[in-house]
C-alpha cells in the first residue's frame, strides 16, 4: 500500500510541473539558444561538407567541383536529418 502512496504522490507532483510549465511564456534567452542550436546543427555538415569537398577537388588535376557540391549536397541533408531529429525529440 505504502508504494501505491508515492506512486500516486510522484504522479500528482509531475501533473503540477507540467502545469507550471506550461504557464511559464518561453524566455528570449531560451529562444536565442534553441535557435542557435538548430543552427549549428544544420550548418556544421553543410560547411564541413564544403570544406571536405574542396580539397578532395584540389587532388584531382584540372578544375573540378563534383567532391564540392557532393558533398555541399549530403551536408544539406544531414543537416536537415540533424534538425527533424533533434525538433522530434524535445516534443
Amino acid at each position: 500500500m505504502n508504494h501505491r502512496n508515492r506512486l500516486i504522490e510522484r504522479t500528482r507532483l509531475d501533473i503540477e510541473r507540467l502545469e507550471q510549465k506550461e504557464r511559464k511564456p518561453a524566455t528570449w534567452a531560451g529562444m536565442l539558444f534553441y535557435g542557435g542550436t538548430l543552427g549549428l546543427l544544420f550548418t556544421v555538415p553543410l560547411v564541413a561538407g564544403a570544406y571536405l569537398g574542396r580539397w578532395l577537388d584540389t587532388l584531382v588535376s584540372g578544375y573540378s567541383v563534383r567532391w564540392t557540391i557532393s558533398l555541399i549536397l549530403l551536408g544539406i541533408a544531414l543537416g536537415i536529418y540533424n534538425v527533424l531529429h533533434f525538433l522530434r525529440g524535445k516534443t
